[in-house]
């Protein structure tokens, strides 16, 4: 052997298919693990008024409110990523006027519009720009699902989106807290448990057939149900992973006992996006007897 060559190398010990940490089931006494839960469902029930009037109302009033919402979370995450209150506020300000632009044009002239948000940050941010890039384009594109949703499909069908996200966050914090067990992924987000993940699914599931009962849906609503359940602890997760490289435990402090409205909103972000991809792909509302 030339002295040049290297020493042979044992090849990596392939890690365990399960190796998970463990979180503990709730103790006797609550009061310690659901401390935050009063000020969480204060600013939940605030939220429901506010959200549910425009809901109910829909129209301008709708898109209005969305394109608020938008513009506030590209803030938060431009605050985040620590890019100055200048550059924050320019993109929350691209971000909720070009959602209400595209909600007001036709669809092949408010795409580009709403293509403006990631190329403002290419050409404005300089920190972390793949983030903001990849984020305020998620961001913008789940505003105009929610928008086009409630515009397309009617209130049934954005109550039934809500509801999957609701239901799958629901069950999830109380079976994640109650059961404990294997943790999801403890290195971004150290409370949630494959128990709550579970749960979540269940819940989804469930909601899924009640809007097969009661919009007379194809079975597939139930499957769809689960997989924007899925997609919403996705949306939860990333935001987890951003906060967590940036050292920060909430993304602001506009809802007190949640954060910001990205904290809130991450899931719901995410089952939106996916609603995108599900309604281009397969037919939307699913049709009985239609595979």
């Amino acid at each position: 052997m030339s002295d040049r060559d290297p020493a042979p190398q044992d090849p990596e010990e392939e890690p365990p298919l399960f190796d998970f940490a463990l979180e503990p089931p709730i103790e006797p006494k609550l009061a310690g693990r659901f401390q935050d839960l009063v000020p969480r469902l204060a600013t939940a029930g605030f939220l429901f008024v506010i959200g549910g009037a425009a809901i109910w109302i829909g129209g301008v009033i709708f898109v209005v409110l969305i394109s608020v919402c938008v513009g506030l979370m590209l803030w938060e995450l431009a605050t985040m990523l620590r890019c100055g209150p200048k550059r924050a506020k320019l993109m929350a300000g691209v971000g909720g006027g070009a959602l209400f632009l595209a909600n007001v044009v036709p669809v092949g002239f408010g795409l580009p519009l709403l293509m403006l948000v990631p190329m403002a940050g290419i050409a404005f941010i300089r920190n972390h720009r793949r983030i903001m890039v990849a984020f305020s384009a998620a961001i913008v594109l789940s505003g105009l699902s929610l928008t086009q949703l409630l515009t397309t499909f009617g209130l049934p069908w954005m109550l039934w989106l809500i509801s999957v996200v609701v239901m799958s966050d629901v069950a999830g914090y109380f079976a994640g807290r109650m059961l404990g067990g294997p943790k999801f992924w403890p290195k971004v987000s150290p409370k949630k448990t494959w128990s709550g993940t579970i749960a979540g699914w269940v819940g989804a599931a469930l909601v899924g057939w009640i809007w097969l009962v009661w919009q007379n849906a194809g079975y597939e609503v139930i499957g769809i149900s689960v997989a924007l359940a899925m997609m919403a602890q996705m949306g939860d997760i990333a935001e987890s992973a951003v906060k967590r490289k940036m050292g920060v435990k909430d993304s602001s402090q506009l809802l007190p006992g949640h954060g910001g409205l990205f904290d809130r909103f991450d899931a719901m972000l995410g089952a939106a996006l996916m609603l995108l991809v599900i309604d281009a792909l397969s037919e939307f509302p699913p049709v009985p007897g239609v595979g």
